[in-house]
């Protein structure tokens, strides 16, 4: 079996196209690389990665949701370039910029719509990577708790989905 390797183009065109400098794009390169030599990383790894920062819970699901988000080619891998520039919008976009990308990561059947569904899946994930053992206990109800509660907020129409438009207009309301 042979190892698939891939280079990024330039570091020069990725400055460009995130909001990050050379020199962080090197380091970042770096830890990358550390990680997956071979320059990609599949979904396998990527949970395994993933699962490193939440040992006390079963982060696989949530991580199989992120992989898909990162995964803007659709091919089974994500490439660096994939990785810096979600991570460009997450920690460096504008607030519309990182809602449209965690609706995209939200909007699991990529409809152009959340449902209840999707909602119940991702707040399942999440409970399930936090693990058993959180302070103060969950009750059994408790995603289906917040999935009523994001819905009441977020589906202004009261047509059962949440658009992209609900979506960024309700988290940017002030309380």
């Amino acid at each position: 079996m042979t190892t698939v390797c891939h280079r990024p183009e330039g570091l020069e065109q990725l400055e460009a196209q995130t909001n990050f400098t050379k020199r962080e794009l090197q380091v970042l390169y770096r830890g990358f690389k550390n990680e997956c030599p071979s320059g990609v990383v599949n979904e396998e790894t990527f949970k395994q990665i993933y699962a490193q920062f939440f040992p006390h819970g079963d982060a696989s699901t949530y991580a199989h949701y992120l992989f898909t988000a990162f995964d803007t080619a659709h091919n089974g891998s994500v490439k660096f370039e994939d990785f810096v520039m979600a991570l460009s919008i997450l920690l460096r976009g504008t607030v519309h910029e990182k809602l449209r990308w965690t609706f995209n990561l939200y909007d699991i059947n990529k409809d152009g719509y959340i449902n209840k569904e999707e909602m119940m899946d991702i707040v399942k994930a999440i409970y399930d990577m936090m693990g058993k053992y959180t302070y103060p206990v969950l009750k059994e109800d408790a995603p289906r708790q917040h999935v009523e509660v994001f819905f009441q907020k977020m589906d202004k129409n009261k047509d059962g989905v949440v658009t992209l438009d609900e979506f960024i207009e309700s988290c940017q309301e002030v309380r």
